[in-house]
Parts: C-alpha cells; sequence; structure tokens
C-alpha cells in the first residue's frame, strides 16, 4: 500500500515539494500453535540483522526496493495493533527515522536502512507491543519503504499486486526471526497493509463478524468517512467522526425493533426473549470489543425509541 504521510498535504499535488508517499507492509510470521510465545522486542543488534536480511528479501522481489529507505523494528506484533485507523504504528515508525540521525532521505543510488531495536529494555517511543494480544499465533514485523515519489508508487503497485502470492521470505530471514524472538515459525511472507486488511476480513466471516467489516474498512482506509450496520438482527452501529455509535436499547425499545410479535403470555416466552435480549447485549459488546482492539473509539448512545434508533445516532 502506498499512504501519504498523514501530515503534508494533499498527495497529489505536483512539483518538487509534494509530499513523500510511504509502502505499509509487513513480514508475517505464522507460528506453530500452542509454542512457546517468545520474545517479543529484540535489542539494536538484533533489530539491524534482521532489517537487513528484510531489506535483501524486498530486494529479490522487487529490485528497486533496494533504491527507498527501509524503516522497521525488531519487534512483533497481532494484526489488530497495525490494522488501526492512520496506521499509527506505522506512523511511528516513520516520526521516528525522521529524527534519526543522517536526514529523513535516502541517498539516490542506495536507501538506508533504520532499524529501531530495544535499549536497556525499551523500545523508543509507541513501539512497544501491547500484552494484551500477545497469545496469537500470527504476528507481524511492520515495515515503511520511503523515497523518491515515482519509485514508491511503481514498488507499491508491485506490492499490491503479487506481495501476497509471492513474497516469501527468505529462509535465513525466517530463521533469523526465530532465532531471535525465541519462536516456531511455520511460515514467513511479506504482506501489505491492504493484504492484511484482507486476510483480516476472510477471519472475520469465518469467526461471524463479517457484519462489523465494512464500519472497520471505512475507519481504516477513510477514517473521515462514514457506514453504518443497520440490518436486523444485528445491533444497530454508526461509523462517523472517526468513533463508532452503538445504539443502547431498552428493553421496550429492543423488544419493538428486534421482536415486534405478539406480546407474551407465558413465563416460558419471556424467559425466551430476556435470554434473546442478553444475547444481543453481547453482540453489542463483542462489537465493541474488536472495534476498541482496532483503535476505534466506542460510544453508546441511549436509545429509547425504536422508530427513531436511527436519528439517535445523528
Amino acid at each position: 500500500m502506498t499512504t501519504p504521510d498523514p501530515t503534508a498535504a494533499d498527495p497529489h499535488t505536483p512539483g518538487p515539494h509534494a509530499p513523500d508517499l510511504h509502502v505499509l507492509g509487513a513480514l508475517a510470521l505464522e507460528l506453530t500453535a500452542g509454542a512457546d510465545v517468545g520474545r517479543t522486542e529484540l535489542p539494536q543488534d538484533g533489530a539491524g540483522a534482521l532489517a537487513t536480511l528484510v531489506a535483501h528479501d524486498l530486494a529479490n522481489f522487487e529490485p528497486d526496493a533496494a533504491r527507498l529507505q527501509l524503516v522497521t523494528v525488531g519487534a512483533h506484533y497481532d494484526p489488530v495493533e497495525l490494522l488501526r485507523p492512520g496506521w499509527p504504528l506505522h506512523q511511528e515508525l516513520g516520526e521516528l527515522a525522521a529524527r534519526a540521525p543522517g536526514g529523513q532521505r535516502p541517498r539516490e543510488d542506495h536507501g538506508r536502512i533504520i532499524a529501531f531495536g530495544s535499549h536497556e529494555g525499551r523500545l523508543p517511543g509507541a513501539l512497544t507491543p501491547s500484552p494484551d494480544y500477545g497469545g496469537g499465533t500470527f504476528r507481524l514485523v511492520p515495515f515503511l519503504l520511503s523515497g523518491d515519489r515515482v519509485d514508491v508508487v511503481r514498488i507499491g503497485g508491485a506490492f499490491e499486486s503479487g506481495l501476497l502470492e509471492r513474497g516469501m521470505a527468505g529462509a535465513g530471514t525466517a530463521l533469523q526471526a526465530q532465532a531471535a524472538f525465541g519462536l516456531q515459525v511455520e511460515h514467513a511472507r511479506y504482506l501489505t497493509v491492504h493484504d492484511l486488511a484482507a486476510m483480516t476480513a476472510m477471519q472475520y466471516e469465518h469467526a461471524g463478524l463479517a457484519p462489523l467489516w465494512p464500519l472497520l474498512e471505512t475507519a481504516l482506509l477513510e477514517p473521515g468517512g462514514e457506514a453504518w450496520l443497520d440490518a436486523l438482527p444485528e445491533p444497530l452501529l454508526r461509523y462517523v467522526d472517526g468513533e463508532a455509535r452503538i445504539a443502547l436499547f431498552s428493553p421496550r425499545a429492543w423488544h419493538a425493533r428486534y421482536a415486534p410479535e405478539a406480546p407474551c403470555d407465558s413465563d416460558a416466552c419471556r424467559e425466551q426473549l430476556e435470554r434473546r435480549y442478553q444475547q444481543f447485549q453481547a453482540r453489542q459488546r463483542q462489537f465493541a470489543a474488536v472495534l476498541g482492539a482496532h483503535g476505534v473509539a466506542v460510544n453508546f448512545v441511549d436509545c429509547q425509541d425504536a422508530e427513531n434508533a436511527r436519528g439517535a445516532l445523528a
């Protein structure tokens, strides 16, 4: 994926002062299920050694990638830590690299490699992986490529069209990541953040979360956009103004919207409705947890009137 610097002007502005674009991606490590988690961070020398191998792999896939500056970190993360509005982890890499010695741009003939590792057990900036998402078997080492605008657009396009299918990491890279992090790596490959989003969409579909994905996709790819989930029997959600608003129905309003059948006259019927209402609330909490994990702000909005539910989320 090529993406403009979020702090810069219009990325389509022509001329020598047009802002840089970036290629955002990750080295994906598929781990053996049930194996030890290993360590999530590497010291500076370990981060540099892995970054050199990553740069070599990317240049093998697209030779002109060697002309770009590679920025990465000696750490691995859960997908939800990368798939967040504004791509904050990649943005942090870019901001730290801009302050690194040697200036912001690579040489024209060959790009620099900048790798951030831990010092005295701490990674710089906001690069520390969250312990809340440390147990998965799919881990990601993010990287960012930057440089000449024309090169970035062309190489980014090549990555988008072929990296997922042909971007297997070199054997040396996989072994280095396995040894350095203390992991059992079954497969190692490269992805763009678009590839990662597509894979996550499929995983969420298998997990029964497909109705939520359009909102999350809007938050990721168009943070200033708007999206609705308004499809019974799912909760009512609206993504707008950078947040997800979830209608919090009172029991009466929920009954009117989701269970408008004849009134219950038996205890068994009332108990069944109560279970359905509790299941609905659990679904709301599930959606809120997924959105929150992806860094999307969630706001529950009281809704006492089923007929005006959409208006409550305005």
